[in-house]
């Protein structure tokens, strides 16, 4: 899987520059001689799938482009505890002070890579695709969309400006569901799909009639959504949103939507556990 160079760059840079602060790593220079020759292991401690290698390679590089990171696996893949993900060889100054940038990439993208794939094994059964949401760390909208797509999820839109989505919100402003799609329809390109959150069956219908492209259904239960499905006869892509967890998303699929919207897999996912042992050289 690839993620270009230049939609990470700013992100390693800044997080290398807020771990170095004014005066760099303190602790190494004060501690490690500057011609010290170390090798480092990046070692999964938990089981899961990998994310943040690109990453983990661009901040040592920022730190000593002399430095030869070794990536054994690729991102996506799953690993074990024991695995060695990557190493990285050269001076151990550099090394150090380029670690805790490497790792939290790492740990947080596989975190969120891992918890995707958890979601998206509990509906393999059915057509459904997993999706993403907006609801990302302001700055890593980009590297956590990426980190769904490590996990086997889809990406949903990536900001305000790929498509329309039309929320409860801008329909209470717009005057209704009719009016709002009617305006949105008028303003769009011809390569710009339309979609519209409903809470209501009757919201749903008046969406079809309206010709929406694709239709989110806000908390609707698993019987509701089988309803809507029943209803569609495949007019508009179905996708269901509000109140999806590990333990309801299988129900959720099962109703037979296109596709299913959390914000869960990138806002809530647990820190994946990777460490760096060094040896010295």
């Amino acid at each position: 899987m690839d993620l270009p160079r230049v939609l990470i760059q700013d992100e390693v840079r800044r997080a290398l520059l807020e771990d170095l602060g004014r005066a760099g790593d303190l602790s190494t220079q004060a501690t490690i001689d500057p011609e010290k020759i170390a090798t480092a292991m990046v070692v999964a401690r938990d089981s899961g799938v990998v994310c943040g290698l690109p990453h983990a390679a661009m901040a040592f590089e920022a730190i000593d482009p002399q430095l030869l990171f070794d990536q054994k696996i690729p991102d996506g893949d799953q690993v074990s505890p024991g695995t060695v993900i990557a190493s990285v060889s050269g001076h151990a100054r550099s090394i150090l002070s380029a670690e805790r940038t490497a790792l939290n990439f790492m740990c947080h993208l596989s975190g969120i890579s891992t918890l995707t794939a958890k979601f998206v094994s509990q509906i393999a059964h059915t057509d459904a695709r997993m999706c993403c949401t907006r609801k990302t760390i302001p700055g890593l909208r980009a590297s956590q969309k990426y980190a769904v797509r490590c996990g086997g999820g889809s990406n949903h839109r990536f900001g305000l400006d790929d498509a329309i989505l039309i929320k409860d919100n801008h329909v209470v402003v717009a005057g209704g569901i009719t009016k709002a799609l009617t305006a949105a329809k008028a303003s769009a390109g011809h390569l710009v799909k339309i979609e519209i959150e409903v809470d209501t069956l009757e919201q749903f219908e008046e969406a079809l009639v309206a010709g929406a492209d694709c239709v989110l259904l806000d908390n609707f239960s698993p019987e509701q959504l089988g309803e809507a499905v029943r209803i569609n006869r495949d007019r508009a892509a179905l996708e269901a949103s509000g109140g999806v967890k590990l333990d309801t998303v299988k129900a959720i699929a099962e109703s037979g939507v296109d596709y299913i919207s959390s914000s869960q897999i990138t806002m809530s996912a647990s820190t994946f556990d990777i460490g760096l042992d060094v040896e010295l050289r």
